[in-house]
């Protein structure tokens, strides 16, 4: 009989990803909806002293499953570690974040076990003991409901799209038996962009779009580098080859939840607003009195970003002496 839900932890570097919280938080809700057991299973080397963090989002017990052979993320030593412990324990439900790693493990677990997965969910919820993930499809343009036949349901929560929730757990930490398995992939090389700050984890978003006119976003990435922050772009600046889409903010993009964002000659279509609606405070830049992204911003300045922007920058030097 499926029992307990399970939320794999995602960490690099020995620190914990942002969507951990989101999905530990989000598994907690639906246990206490199932009456059950919230378990957290971190994979890695040498990460038994972060796992203990995890008990302040509801982790019942904490599963620790540490090898020098999971010190890198690979597929199919994941895989086989996950769905050996998942095929013992049998979890009702499985949750991770749809990171990239997320994406790739939740998809190979799903061919793995045979198990419904819904990928990227924006929501979850219960009807009449069903559980329903909504998702968006055909490039955002609908959101759909989707309900899982089979077992264990696996969620894959898209980054930002579920609200973090501090909650008391047993928090117990157990040493998993790990065996990797077979594996086929080998590790080669990894390099991190240490400059970069992550666009789903910054604190501080500064986007550029149409309005920027061009591939010269220096003015946006100045600004941004003061405060700390990242560089966001709209679909249409992505569309038009200024940006990466690495670096979309929207439906069809990254969704980011900052303390502040800033949002630079960009229109307001739906689809951006929905990838920074739960941004908490919102200023935007822009020379047409009538862009609907006034209408959801905290702060407006109606005017050339070419112009503001430095200024902006020119006061936060000022401020950071």
């Amino acid at each position: 009989m499926s029992q307990g839900v399970l939320a794999i932890a995602e960490q690099m570097e020995g620190v914990f990803r942002k969507v951990t919280y989101e999905a530990l938080s989000e598994g907690r809700r639906i246990a206490d909806r199932l009456n059950c057991d919230l378990t957290a299973l971190v994979l890695g080397a040498e990460i038994e002293n972060i796992s203990k963090k995890l008990d302040q989002y509801g982790a019942d017990r904490i599963i620790v499953a540490q090898s020098p052979a999971l010190s890198e993320y690979l597929t199919d030593a994941y895989t086989n570690v996950i769905a050996d412990y998942i095929n013992k324990e049998k979890p009702a439900v499985v949750i991770l974040g749809a990171s990239t790693q997320g994406k790739d493990l939740s998809a190979r677990l799903s061919a793995r076990l045979n198990a419904p997965l819904a990928m990227d969910c924006v929501a979850v919820r219960f009807e009449d003991n069903n559980l329903i993930a909504t998702r968006p499809m055909y490039g955002g343009k609908i959101l759909a409901d989707v309900a899982l036949d089979g077992n264990p349901q696996i969620l894959a929560i898209r980054p930002n799209a579920m609200t973090i929730a501090k909650a008391g757990g047993a928090g117990s930490i157990e040493k998993l038996d790990t065996d990797s398995g077979n594996t086929v992939l080998q590790f080669i090389e990894k390099t991190l962009d240490t400059g970069k700050v992550e666009l789903t984890e910054a604190d501080t978003v500064v986007s550029g779009g149409r309005g920027m006119g061009g591939t010269d976003f220096t003015v946006i990435e100045e600004l941004a580098q003061l405060l700390d922050g990242a560089v966001g772009a709209s679909r249409s600046a992505v569309d038009e080859g200024w940006r990466p889409a690495s670096d979309q903010v929207g439906q069809t993009g990254k969704v980011v939840s900052p303390n502040l964002y800033i949002a630079c000659g960009i229109s307001g279509a739906i689809q951006h607003i929905a990838g920074m609606s739960s941004s908490k405070v919102v200023v935007a830049i822009n020379k047409d009195p009538e862009a609907p992204i006034f209408s959801k911003a905290d702060y407006g300045i109606e005017g050339n970003l070419f112009e503001i922007v430095p200024l902006i920058a020119e006061e936060v030097r000022k401020l950071k002496g």
